[in-house]
Formats: C-alpha cells, structure tokens, sequence
C-alpha cells in the first residue's frame, strides 16, 4: 500500500507515497505520531486508523 514516506519534523508535514504513485501531504502530524507510525508492524493498518482521516490533507501528485 505505502512505498515511501518523508517527515519534516519543523513543518511537522507527513508526505506518503502510495503504490499507484499518488502522494498526499498531511499537516500537522506530531513528532510521536510519526514515530509510532514508523514503528508500526502495519504501516498501512497504522495509517488507515491513525492519519488518513485524522489530518488536513492535499494531494501532490
């Protein structure tokens, strides 16, 4: 589901990278959101329940 993902921790913005290319960018993600999504045994079970609908969001690509 998630190829890549970049963090800004100054701008707390999240950047996600799906697998069909598509990339989002969620504001104001905390620092121990992203850690606890980094260290999710399912980055995508951790995203579905805990940042796609939880964060202001706009489509990059």
């Amino acid at each position: 589901m998630i190829k890549t993902v970049g963090y800004d921790p100054a701008r707390r913005i999240l950047d996600v990278e799906f697998h069909n290319e598509h990339v989002y960018r969620y504001e104001d993600v905390d620092n121990a959101v992203f850690a606890e999504f980094m260290a999710a045994e399912s980055k995508g079970r951790y995203f579905n329940e805990h940042i796609q609908h939880g964060y202001e969001y706009e489509r990059l690509l």
